[in-house]
């Protein structure tokens, strides 16, 4: 009997092996990468395929060195793969491609250099034509105010009706690219161009039109904006 109590004692008060928070993640990625098996991506990766078994099944942690490899191999942060810090991949980018806003004399205006200066985390629902401009003065202010940054898809198309009466990112066939409300004009092909603080523009005939996708306002663009350098 004694024997007996010393057993479920014993079996009772030896916790089970922990696994490693790590591990999860680590198998999370491999799945993500396409690999169906721990030994399909030591394989294809080079690595000793009973270590890396060991480090997903979470028998034994990886160190920071080795989750900077594994975090390079399946394309996710090493800060989220090592301790689950932050999101699994970095955002793409979208070009920032010019500036809108007002000059002295209170036209719009539109610039941009040889090749974009500034990137932007894409929004949600962005494609990899997003593109943004930053907001440079107060001729939008409500809407967009100085330092905003504004998203459109940069897809070069006509406008289409469900852009009337909406606030759109447009380019004139005199090569302004502007942010107006778009108006239906005289006759077809022509449109009217409401701005917020200036004289409305009438039968301005247009190449392009776009959806404005999002407006960050500029607090949070001062925080998000990096060099493409």
């Amino acid at each position: 009997m004694s024997a007996m109590r010393v057993l479920i004692a014993s079996t009772v008060d030896t916790p089970a092996p922990c696994r490693r928070p790590g591990a999860a993640r680590l198998r999370q990625a491999r799945i993500a990468a396409g690999f169906e098996t721990a030994e399909q991506a030591a394989g294809a990766c080079g690595w000793d395929a009973a270590a890396y078994a060991v480090h997903e099944a979470g028998a034994a942690s990886f160190d920071w060195r080795r989750a900077k490899v594994y975090a390079s191999a399946f394309r996710v942060r090493t800060e989220w793969l090592y301790a689950g810090a932050g999101p699994a991949s970095d955002p793409g980018f979208a070009p920032v491609i010019g500036r809108v806003g007002a000059d002295p004399s209170g036209a719009l205006l539109f610039a941009t250099g040889q090749s974009p200066g500034e990137l932007a985390p894409l929004p949600p629902g962005a494609t990899d034509r997003a593109v943004a401009l930053r907001v440079a003065g107060e001729s939008m202010r409500g809407l967009a105010d100085d330092g905003a940054l504004i998203y459109f898809e940069d897809q070069r198309t006509p406008p289409t009706p469900d852009m009337l009466g909406h606030v759109v990112v447009v380019e004139t066939d005199g090569d302004e690219v502007l942010v107006k409300r778009l108006l239906r004009g005289s006759r077809p092909g022509l449109y009217d161009l409401e701005s917020l603080d200036a004289p409305a523009r009438s039968d301005v005939r247009l190449r392009w039109a776009a959806h404005i996708t999002a407006i960050i306002p500029p607090f949070q663009a001062r925080r998000i904006l990096v060099s493409a350098a």
